[in-house]
C-alpha cells in the first residue's frame, strides 16, 4: 500500500536530515587530530636520555617527535608551559636534550577556523529554520489561493496570441455552406465593428449552433475565431457546475469578465444543454446549482454593452430542451442548424482528413463518400484514421482503397472477430439468416440495394447485410418503412423455414423492427388511427421519462394493436417471400458458407438484377 507523507512533515524531516549531515561533516573536519603513536612525556624523557630522539617540533600544545630512525610520534604538553623546562623537570639529561633539535612552529589561525563554525552552528540553523517557516507560509498561501481559484472558469484559450498552431479557418471546415454564410457576418463584425455600429446595427449577442453529434459545431466555432483572429474562450457547460452552491455562477462571472477584458473575443460554451435546460421542472428547485448558473448566464448576456465586442456561441444537440429565456432575442437570437454532410460534402471532408496521409493512386473518395451515407464529419475522420492504421498494420507505405472500404465496415460494425469460430451448424444458421435479409430486401420495392453480405463476425453481430442508402431519400414513405421492417424479419423467417425454429440471433432485428413500428404509429401518424402524434416526450427539465401518456388506456390498447398489426403483416410478407424463393435462399446461403462474403455484383447476378449505373466495383 502506497504511503504519502504530508508536505509539512516531509519538509520538517528534510530540514532535520540536512542538519545532521552538516553536523557530521563539521565533526569530521574539525575534530582534533589524534597522533599516530601517542606517547607520554615521561616516555619522551626516557627516549631522549637514550639518544633516540632527533627532532622535536612544538606547535601550540601539540608536540611532534621525529626519531633517529625516521619514525614519528606525538604527545601533548600543558598550555602556557615551556617544553624544555618540563622535560628537565621530569629528569631529562640537559646535555642530551641540547643535542635534540627543538623547533617552535608558528600557529596562524585562519579566518575559516572561527567563521565556518559560526556559520555552521550559528547562522545556518537560523537560515534553515527560516526556510522551513517560509515553505509552510507558501503552502498556506497556496491553499488559500486554491480556494479562491476554485471559482475561476477554467476555459481553454485559442486565438491570436500564442496559438498559431491551433488556428482553424473556414478552409479547414468542409461543407456547411449555409452555416458559414451566416457566420461570415459575425467574423466581419469582430474585424470591423465600427462599420456596423455607425449604421446603428446590432450584431447578435449569441449564436447557437444546433446539430447532431459530430457534425462540426465545435470546429465551426473555432473557425470563426480563426477567421476573426480574436481570442476564443472554450468551455463545456458541465465545467460550470460543481457540488458547492454558487461556484457555477462565480465561474460564469469570471469567464465573462476575462472575455470583456480581451474583447473583441468569443465565448464558446459546448454542450449548452448541461446548464441550459428548462427551469422549474424536474428535480431541484430555485436554489438548484444548475439553475443559478443558468440565471447568471442570462444576466451576463443581458449586461453586454452594444460596443463590448464579446459574442457568445453555444453548441448543443438538444435544442428542444433549452430554456426559452436563452432563445429570446437579445441572447441566443441567431440559431444555425448544421445538417449531416451530403455526398459532395463527405468527399470534401475525406480529402481534408486525408491531406497529410500517403495515398495510393487507386483511392476514390467519391466511392467512399457514396458508401458512407449518414456519416458525420467525426465519423469520416475516424474512417480516414482507421484506414491509415490498417495500412500501417500490414507494413504498407501507402493507403489503398481496400483499407478505406474495410475502415467503413469497422466504423459501422466494429472489427472483424476472426477468433470467433462458429461450429458448422451455427455457420449454416447465420448464412441462412443473412441470406433471408438480403432475399427479402431484393424482393420488395422500396428497399435499398444490398451492398454486401457477410457471415464474418463483427462487433456483437454474427453476420451482417449492408445496404446502400439512396442519397435522394430525404423523405420516406410508409411503404419504405414497411419494406424495411419486412427485411429485418427476413432473417428470422429464413431460420424458421429451414430449421423449424428461430434463434437468439434475431434479437437485434426484433428490437429495430419494434422501434420502427412504434414510430410509424406514434410519431408519424401513418396508421389507421389517423394523423395524430402519440409520442411521450421526456421531461425536458429532469432529463428522464415521466412515464405519463397524453392519451387514454383505450387509445393505448388501439396503439398496441396497430403496432402488432404492422409487425405481423411484415412477418407474413417476409415468410411468403423466403418460402416462394426457397431455391434462391439456399443458393445464397451455400455461397456464404463457402465464401463467407458476397459483394453487390455477385448478389445481383444471383438474383438476376441488372446492376445500377452508378454501382462501383470495390
Amino acid at each position: 500500500m502506497a504511503f504519502k507523507l504530508n508536505p509539512l512533515l516531509k519538509n520538517f524531516i528534510l530540514v532535520v536530515v540536512i542538519l545532521f549531515i552538516l553536523g557530521g561533516v563539521f565533526s569530521l573536519l574539525y575534530l582534533p587530530a589524534v597522533p599516530q603513536d601517542p606517547i607520554s612525556l615521561s616516555q619522551l624523557v626516557t627516549e631522549i636520555n637514550q639518544d633516540k630522539v632527533k627532532k622535536i617540533t612544538v606547535s601550540g600544545d601539540a608536540v611532534e617527535i621525529i626519531y633517529s630512525d625516521g619514525k614519528k610520534a606525538g604527545t601533548m604538553k600543558e598550555s602556557n608551559s615551556v617544553l624544555s623546562d618540563v622535560l628537565v623537570s621530569l629528569g631529562a639529561d640537559k646535555a642530551r636534550l641540547q643535542k635534540v633539535e627543538i623547533n617552535a612552529a608558528t600557529v596562524q589561525e585562519s579566518v575559516w577556523s572561527w567563521l565556518l563554525p559560526a556559520l555552521l552552528y550559528g547562522i545556518l540553523p537560523l537560515l534553515l529554520i527560516g526556510f522551513f517557516l517560509w515553505t509552510m507560509m507558501k503552502q498556506a498561501r497556496g491553499g488559500a489561493a486554491q480556494v479562491f481559484d476554485f471559482t475561476r472558469a477554467k476555459a481553454r484559450i485559442f486565438g491570436a496570441e500564442g496559438h498559431s498552431k491551433d488556428k482553424i479557418t473556414f478552409k479547414d471546415v468542409a461543407g456547411l455552406k449555409e452555416a458559414k454564410e451566416e457566420l461570415i457576418e459575425i467574423v466581419d463584425f469582430l474585424k470591423f465593428p465600427k462599420k456596423y455600429l455607425a449604421m446603428g446595427a446590432k450584431i447578435p449577442r449569441g449564436v447557437l449552433l444546433l446539430g447532431s453529434a459530430g457534425v462540426g459545431k465545435t470546429l465551426l466555432a473555432r473557425a470563426v475565431a480563426g477567421e476573426a483572429n480574436v481570442p476564443f474562450f472554450s468551455i463545456s457547460g458541465s465545467e460550470f457546475v460543481e457540488m458547492f452552491v454558487g461556484v457555477g455562477s462565480a465561474r460564469v462571472r469570471d469567464l465573462f469578465s476575462v472575455a470583456k477584458k480581451a474583447s473583441p473575443s468569443i465565448i464558446f460554451i459546448d454542450e449548452l444543454d448541461a446548464i441550459g435546460r428548462h427551469r422549474g421542472v424536474g428535480m431541484g428547485g430555485g436554489h438548484d446549482e444548475r439553475e443559478q448558473t443558468l440565471n447568471m448566464i442570462l444576466v451576463e448576456m443581458d449586461g453586454f454593452e452594444r460596443e463590448s465586442g464579446v459574442i457568445v456561441m453555444g453548441a448543443t444537440n438538444r435544442g428542444d430542451i433549452l430554456d426559452s429565456a436563452l432563445l429570446r432575442p437579445g441572447r441566443f437570437d441567431r440559431k444555425i442548424t448544421l445538417d449531416p454532410p451530403d455526398v459532395h460534402d463527405r468527399e470534401a471532408i475525406l480529402r481534408i482528413h486525408a491531406k497529410e496521409k500517403p495515398l495510393a493512386d487507386n483511392v476514390n473518395f467519391k466511392e467512399i463518400a457514396e458508401r458512407t451515407p449518414g456519416f458525420s464529419g467525426a465519423d469520416l475522420a475516424n474512417v480516414a484514421n482507421e484506414a491509415a492504421l490498417l495500412a500501417a498494420r500490414f507494413n504498407k507505405t501507402q493507403i489503398f482503397q481496400v483499407e478505406f472500404l474495410e475502415a467503413i465496415e469497422k466504423v459501422l460494425l466494429g472489427p472483424e472477430r476472426k477468433s470467433h469460430i462458429l461450429s458448422k451448424k451455427e455457420k449454416e444458421i447465420v448464412a441462412y439468416h443473412e441470406a433471408g435479409h438480403a432475399l427479402v430486401s431484393a424482393s420488395i420495392p422500396g428497399t435499398e440495394p444490398v451492398r454486401k453480405i457477410s457471415i464474418i463476425s463483427r462487433g456483437m453481430a454474427g453476420g451482417y447485410t449492408l445496404q446502400v442508402n439512396s442519397e435522394e431519400n430525404k423523405l420516406r414513405t410508409k411503404t419504405q418503412f414497411l419494406a424495411e421492417i419486412a427485411t429485418l424479419l427476413g432473417g428470422m423467417s429464413a431460420e424458421r423455414l429451414m430449421f423449424g425454429e428461430m434463434t437468439t440471433g434475431a434479437s437485434n432485428d426484433l428490437e429495430k423492427a419494434s422501434a420502427l413500428a412504434k414510430k410509424i404509429v406514434k410519431d408519424w401518424g401513418m396508421s389507421s388511427l389517423g394523423p395524430i402524434n402519440f409520442s411521450t416526450k421526456d421531461d425536458a427539465g429532469a432529463g428522464f421519462a415521466t412515464g405519463q401518456n397524453d392519451y387514454s388506456e383505450i387509445m393505448a390498447e388501439k396503439i398496441d394493436k396497430e403496432i402488432e398489426g404492422i409487425i405481423r403483416g411484415a412477418e407474413k410478407k417476409a415468410a411468403e417471400i423466403v418460402a416462394r424463393r426457397k431455391e434462391l435462399l439456399i443458393k445464397i446461403a451455400n455461397m456464404l458458407v463457402e465464401k463467407e462474403t458476397i459483394e453487390r455484383e455477385e448478389f445481383e447476378k444471383i438474383m438476376g438484377i441488372k446492376s445500377s449505373k452508378n454501382a462501383k466495383k470495390a
